[in-house]
Protein backbone atom coordinates (compact mmCIF):
# COMPACT_ATOMS: atom_id res chain seq x y z
CA UNK A 1 0.00 0.00 0.00
CA UNK A 2 1.32 3.42 -0.96
CA UNK A 3 1.21 5.88 1.93
CA UNK A 4 2.48 8.89 -0.04
CA UNK A 5 -1.04 10.15 -0.58
CA UNK A 6 -0.64 13.92 -0.81
CA UNK A 7 0.12 15.67 -4.08
CA UNK A 8 3.05 18.09 -3.96
CA UNK A 9 0.82 21.19 -4.19
CA UNK A 10 -1.45 19.93 -1.41
CA UNK A 11 1.55 19.16 0.75
CA UNK A 12 2.92 22.70 0.49
CA UNK A 13 -0.58 24.15 1.00
CA UNK A 14 -1.17 22.08 4.14
CA UNK A 15 2.17 23.04 5.65
CA UNK A 16 1.52 26.72 4.97
CA UNK A 17 -2.02 26.54 6.30
CA UNK A 18 -0.88 24.74 9.45
CA UNK A 19 1.84 27.31 10.16
CA UNK A 20 -0.57 30.20 9.50
CA UNK A 21 -3.19 28.77 11.87
CA UNK A 22 -0.65 28.17 14.63
CA UNK A 23 0.70 31.72 14.28
CA UNK A 24 -2.86 33.07 14.38
CA UNK A 25 -3.41 31.09 17.58
CA UNK A 26 -0.28 32.51 19.16
CA UNK A 27 -1.20 36.08 18.20
CA UNK A 28 -4.89 35.98 19.14
CA UNK A 29 -4.71 33.54 22.03
CA UNK A 30 -7.62 31.52 20.63
CA UNK A 31 -6.91 27.88 21.38
CA UNK A 32 -8.89 26.56 18.38
CA UNK A 33 -6.20 27.79 16.00
CA UNK A 34 -3.86 25.16 17.42
CA UNK A 35 -5.80 22.66 15.32
CA UNK A 36 -3.38 23.90 12.66
CA UNK A 37 -1.18 21.07 13.91
CA UNK A 38 -3.33 18.62 11.96
CA UNK A 39 -2.66 20.01 8.44
CA UNK A 40 0.94 20.77 9.43
CA UNK A 41 1.59 17.17 10.47
CA UNK A 42 -0.25 15.83 7.43
CA UNK A 43 1.97 17.94 5.18
CA UNK A 44 5.21 17.15 6.98
CA UNK A 45 4.52 13.42 7.18
CA UNK A 46 3.15 13.33 3.61
CA UNK A 47 0.22 11.31 4.90
CA UNK A 48 -3.45 12.19 5.18
CA UNK A 49 -5.93 9.77 6.73
CA UNK A 50 -8.86 11.56 5.07
CA UNK A 51 -7.34 10.88 1.66
CA UNK A 52 -7.15 7.18 2.43
CA UNK A 53 -10.76 7.09 3.62
CA UNK A 54 -12.21 9.12 0.74
CA UNK A 55 -9.80 7.74 -1.91
CA UNK A 56 -10.04 11.08 -3.74
CA UNK A 57 -6.43 12.08 -3.20
CA UNK A 58 -4.89 8.87 -4.50
CA UNK A 59 -1.79 9.31 -6.56
CA UNK A 60 -1.44 6.90 -9.47
CA UNK A 61 0.75 3.91 -8.67
CA UNK A 62 3.79 3.26 -10.82
CA UNK A 63 2.33 -0.07 -11.93
CA UNK A 64 -0.89 1.56 -13.13
CA UNK A 65 0.90 4.24 -15.15
CA UNK A 66 3.20 1.66 -16.74
CA UNK A 67 0.28 -0.50 -17.87
CA UNK A 68 -1.60 2.50 -19.28
CA UNK A 69 1.43 3.61 -21.28
CA UNK A 70 2.01 0.13 -22.75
Amino acid sequence: MNFNKIRSFCRVFRIGLGIALIIAGLVTGIVWFYLGLLPLLAGLLNFCPLCIISKKCDLPNNEETETKEA
